[in-house]
């Protein structure tokens, strides 16, 4: 059992749709794991003990999926739990947005958890413009639509969910399901979870459930043990749906009920309880839209689950209760729920970046006065060093060269360095986790400023890459504005090889140069810490050596002095997935293009495990 959130953890970074169905079989204290893609299509696979089915011993060793994805996320740092966030979004899982502590019986908004996610969609009125929007969800305007239930219900909440976000011929499991969990193994530690996924409509009407994007939340437990949790999501959704089978049952809960959601009843007319003038009473009593009543009657779940989709796509269309989740923030606040992105170092970090971005206006503007270094200077020096390399292939030297690249070096290093530059190598000098959170929120800043930029200009590209390619300059010259109008990460650690570069034609006893000697440490760290460096300069089409080796020296005297680093390179065309299939191959973090286009190569390091190191002979 202790082996089992690896094993979890395994599959999901590999994204794999089955990584919530992976077995536990213990036999003779030996653990082994049934790989799900490996098995009968017709066998059951949930996370249960193999040897006690048969019998009705205790189940106290079975394990509901929701739990284990709950205790692995208590478990897990900020960063990890980006991660999984991100690889369970792309496997189209549910996510948590109200994450339970058992111990604490706190709850927490899991906002920084859902930073990372942008997703690409088209809602169906935008089709004659083709319009594709690309957002960072947790900024993303789309109202929201809770399911609760109040006592026990006949029905699976969570099955009606993923068949009301599944077209008919494309069902697919969002939320995990009693039939998932192998009949009814009880929640423990994610009672009071709070999932939500997102339906994110093509732009086609004939595939579309909904023209326009909805969240759709799912509360697990009843709202009469988790109030709290019920009241959050009654000022954050435009409307809450309550499952209710039992009419016997205490609805205190809904009494004066303070909500900008609109509340809608849905009701079994097959359970024994059921009555009428009962069903008239609460709608009086709780003060319910009358027509806000869906009444599940002998029909079968297919009927009922249209029933359904037409009441939310009513809901999205005139729904006035709108909050982004980062706005979330806010009423988790007023209710107590904790934040995670409260926490000091992120705060701390947050503000660092944002003194950098929050004043970028114009980004050819901002690169030449902040990152000056980089500019015109950079692409003649990476032009003297081709001809230099020619002329030594010819066995010439031709001194005129050093006396250029003399003088180019010298227009460089009279540069001050910029205030970005000083505040930029500040945040990279922070320790620990502040330095991870700072580079974060850096590259989340830049891409949203990039998405608002460029997103235009890419779609020109594209299209007349594909529909004129005839238009050789009018593509140069597309292509040259997409260089300018980019702004990344790469950008800072650029100008950071340039001011060292710059520096190293100074004498040895320069206080610029000693001020200099540190940044290349600054840059091994944090390829240690797991964020890729550039190595070659796409837009100069230049490698600084200089800078380059003082990273790796550097990065030799942190690691054991005698490690063995093994290099595996991906080549490829441009925008062809190279970045994502190494994300998903390693879990590692390379950037994917999103709104801008990242041109060049980039090193990232990872640590090898000590099973793998005999087999692969290396530690890196």
């Amino acid at each position: 059992m202790q082996s089992l959130p690896g094993a979890f953890l395994k599959k999901l970074m590999m994204a794999n749709v089955n990584a919530r169905s992976v077995k536990c079989m213990s036999s003779d204290q030996e653990v082994s794991y049934c790989d799900v893609d490996n098995l009968d299509t017709d066998q059951e696979v949930s996370y249960y003990d193999v040897d006690n089915l048969d019998t009705d011993s205790d189940t106290s060793d079975v394990i509901n999926p929701l739990d284990l994805i709950t205790a692995l996320f208590l478990c897990s740092d900020g960063f990890l739990q980006q991660e999984m966030v991100q690889k369970m979004s792309m496997c189209q899982f549910a996510v948590p947005l109200l994450l339970p502590n058992c111990d604490t019986k706190q709850s927490t908004l899991m906002l920084w958890a859902l930073r990372d996610i942008v997703r690409k969609f088209r809602s169906s009125s935008q089709t004659s413009t083709k319009a594709f929007v690309e957002e960072r969800i947790v900024l993303s305007d789309i109202p929201m639509v809770s399911f609760v239930r109040l006592g026990e219900i006949r029905v699976s909440k969570s099955q009606i969910l993923n068949k009301l976000l599944s077209n008919p011929q494309q069902y697919h499991d969002t939320f995990v399901h009693h039939d998932m969990e192998c009949g009814d193994i009880p929640h423990r530690i994610s009672d009071g979870l709070v999932e939500i996924s997102w339906y994110l409509p093509c732009g086609n009407r004939n595939i579309d459930i909904f023209t326009k994007p909805v969240v759709v939340a799912n509360l697990r437990g009843d709202i009469r043990s988790f109030e709290k949790q019920f009241s959050f999501l009654c000022q954050t959704s435009a409307a809450v749906y309550i499952f209710i089978d039992d009419f016997e049952a205490d609805l205190k809960v809904l009494e004066g009920k303070i909500t900008k959601a609109e509340l809608f009843l849905v009701v079994n007319s097959q359970n024994k309880t059921f009555r009428v003038d009962t069903l008239k009473k609460i709608i009086t009593n709780y003060s319910i839209n009358p027509t806000n009543v869906i009444v599940k009657k002998k029909q079968n779940d297919a009927e009922f689950v249209k029933t359904l989709q037409s009441s939310v796509g009513d809901i999205i269309e005139k729904s006035k209760n709108r909050l982004t989740i980062e706005n979330m923030a806010d009423v988790a606040h007023q209710f107590g729920i904790l934040v995670d992105e409260d926490s000091d170092e992120c705060q701390s970090a947050r503000k660092m970046a944002d003194e950098i971005t929050s004043n970028i206006k114009d980004t050819i503007k901002f690169k030449d006065k902040q990152l000056p270094l980089q500019g015109q200077v950079w692409k003649e020096l990476s032009q003297l060093e081709k001809e230099r390399c020619r002329l030594r292939k010819q066995g010439d030297q031709d001194s005129s060269l050093n006396t250029k690249e003399e003088e180019l070096r010298e227009k460089q290093y009279k540069c001050d360095m910029s205030d970005a530059m000083k505040r930029f190598i500040l945040g990279m000098s922070r320790s620990g986790p502040e330095r991870s959170y700072f580079l974060k929120w850096m590259r989340i800043n830049l891409d949203n400023l990039s998405r608002q930029n460029l997103s235009a200009l890419r779609d020109r590209y594209k299209d007349l890459c594909q529909h004129s390619p005839e238009k050789k300059d009018d593509i140069k010259d597309l292509d040259k504005q997409l260089s300018d109008c980019s702004l990344g990460l790469e950008h800072f650690l650029r100008e950071l090889g340039q001011l060292y570069e710059a520096a190293c034609f100074l004498p040895e006893d320069s206080p610029q140069k000693k001020q200099m000697e540190h940044l290349p440490g600054l840059c091994a760290q944090m390829l240690l810490d797991g964020f890729p460096i550039e190595l070659v300069d796409g837009d100069a089409s230049n490698i600084p050596l200089k800078w380059i080796s003082a990273v790796l020296t550097q990065l030799h005297t942190l690691v054991d002095s005698n490690s063995k680093i093994l290099v595996v390179s991906v080549l490829g065309v441009q925008s062809t997935g190279k970045s994502t299939l190494l994300n998903t191959m390693f879990g590692v973090q390379f950037a994917v293009s999103s709104g801008r286009c990242t041109r060049g190569a980039f090193m990232l390091l990872i640590k090898v495990n000590k099973e793998l190191k005999e087999e692969l002979k290396c530690d890196h």
